[in-house]
């Protein structure tokens, strides 16, 4: 049969060839996530390194931020949303996606030693909280439709979802940390120095009203150590203030292949999903190549 039918041949080659490479890669990947989840040790705020780090703790308002999820109008830190829309003809019935969304408003993660916001952007989010619910509206949200205009609507089935982040839920977190502030820095005085002289002398009148001690319009190398002295205690002055400010720390997506997930659930929850995910991605590869190698025998037959 393969023998007559070469196109027939080729379609059944590309399918069982791609369920064999996208199910060794998925494989390979949620094994690494879990692997990247068990190996690294969770870490206290304060107390964290830079670079990659695990963090476990409680989600908190952020001051003068108010969230509502789209489709439900509740409150939340959070949100993520799809509208699907029921399509039925002759040949197929399915759900289609007509409209979907994520909140992009950074998290506030504490855990009793400090608070870390993260930016949700790029993340793998996996909340507690979802609502899956059907309604003849195109948003659930939207005005009542009534009279002749609701019955000519009226066959439209509509499928909603949204999940949310709510203040007090658990949060395990895995991203790249930073802590920015000039206390978690390293003073680099000449570059400091250098940085207040290139910003005086933009003002290159106002520098020699102050320097110009003999009133003839330059600089000489007396006066130039005068204003490179008093550069750095400017620079002093401006890091030491800087020093006294609070430490602001912040979680991202990492810029290697390094798995970024926010979770209500803990890692270990997390690890065992992603273990047998990797064996529903093994199986799958299997499945492929045992198919492959099966139309290649037919082909050869």
């Amino acid at each position: 049969m393969m023998h007559g039918d070469p196109l027939g041949f080729l379609v059944a080659l590309f399918f069982t060839l791609g369920a064999c490479l996208g199910g060794g890669w998925w494989c390979l990947r949620r094994w690494s996530q879990a692997r990247h989840l068990l190996d690294t040790p969770t870490s206290k705020i304060r107390s964290a390194a830079q670079g990659y780090v695990e963090l476990y703790g409680v989600l908190e308002e952020l001051p003068d931020v108010q969230t509502r999820g789209p489709l439900t109008g509740k409150p939340c830190l959070w949100w993520r949303f799809r509208i699907e829309e029921y399509v039925s003809s002759d040949k197929k019935r399915s759900w289609r996606v007509v409209e979907s969304g994520a909140s992009d408003t950074w998290l506030r993660l504490v855990d009793g030693t400090g608070e870390c916001l993260i930016d949700p952007r790029g993340a793998e989010i996996r909340t507690a909280v979802r609502e899956v619910w059907e309604g003849n509206l195109r948003h659930p949200l939207g005005p009542a439709k009534t009279g002749l205009f609701g019955f000519l609507t009226s066959g439209k089935r509509y499928r909603y979802s949204e999940e949310r982040f709510h203040a007090g839920q658990p949060l395990y977190a895995i991203g790249d940390f930073r802590t920015h502030g000039a206390a978690q820095q390293g003073f680099d005085m000449p570059s400091a120095q250098g940085e207040v002289i290139r910003e005086w002398k933009g003002d290159y009148v106002g520098l020699l009203r102050r320097f110009d001690s003999d009133g003839n319009g330059e600089l000489d190398e007396l006066e130039w150590n005068r204003v490179r002295l008093a550069a750095q205690l400017e620079a002093e002055d401006r890091h030491r203030r800087k020093a006294a400010q609070p430490a602001r720390h912040q979680m991202s997506k990492p810029g290697e292949r390094q798995p970024f997930i926010l979770s209500n659930s803990g890692e270990d929850e997390l690890a065992r999903s992603f273990y047998w995910q990797a064996a529903a991605g093994a199986a799958l590869c299997l499945a492929g190549a045992l198919s492959t190698a099966w139309l290649f025998g037919v082909q050869h037959w």
